[in-house]
């Protein structure tokens, strides 16, 4: 019975951030598509008044794309959301010393070390899902620092944590597993003896 809910928690995990990395990427593609589009009708604006178009490394001005402020909010909700049910369903394998990482079991320094990433993981993609949404949120023409690509990345962050999260899950049941059974071996001694 554990295996098959700790199957499915695992699935779930799963399926949310796959949603979350596959709404980053399609935020990302909507606001490309959008500004290719842009960018040609600017440029044939440009040439029809004999302007140039210059580009000057990080900057631009772009147009806000709604679709792509929707899907990369939602995409951030998303990773969020993953991230809390595989904290709270995974437990906490709490390792505050040298001595405690040496005397622990392999599955719980696993599960100490994917947790670690699993947060960095989700605070880069968070951050990332954010600024891109963001740079979309506004109704009106901006210039600013390049927003590129932001989208895409944490879309791609969103699949990392799914990994690092199924892992911390399964390596932290493990261990709470072994140190039940620790538990009872060292009871049953106690008792025998």
């Amino acid at each position: 019975m554990a295996r098959v809910e700790g199957a499915i928690i695992c699935l779930l995990i799963l399926a949310i951030d796959v949603a979350a990395g596959v709404l980053g990427i399609e935020a990302e593609m909507a606001q490309n598509k959008f500004h290719h589009s842009f960018e040609l009708v600017t440029l044939l604006c440009m040439r029809l008044w004999q302007g140039k178009h210059l580009r000057v490394f990080f900057f631009e001005c772009k147009e806000p794309v709604q679709q792509a402020y929707r899907l990369g909010i939602a995409a951030a909700a998303l990773l969020a959301l993953s991230h809390a049910v595989a904290n709270v369903l995974g437990g906490c394998p709490c390792i505050c010393s040298r001595d405690q990482w040496d005397n622990s079991m392999p599955n719980k320094q696993m599960a100490a070390v994917t947790l670690i990433f699993s947060w960095i993981v989700a605070v880069v993609g968070f951050t990332m899902l954010m600024i891109g949404a963001m740079s979309n949120s506004k109704s009106r023409v901006r210039c600013g620092l390049a927003h590129r690509h932001f989208l895409s990345i944490g879309g791609i962050l969103c699949f990392v944590h799914a990994l690092f999260c199924m892992v911390y899950y399964v390596s932290a049941h493990a261990s709470i597993k072994e140190e039940g059974k620790a538990q009872r071996n060292i009871r049953s001694h106690g008792v025998q003896a």
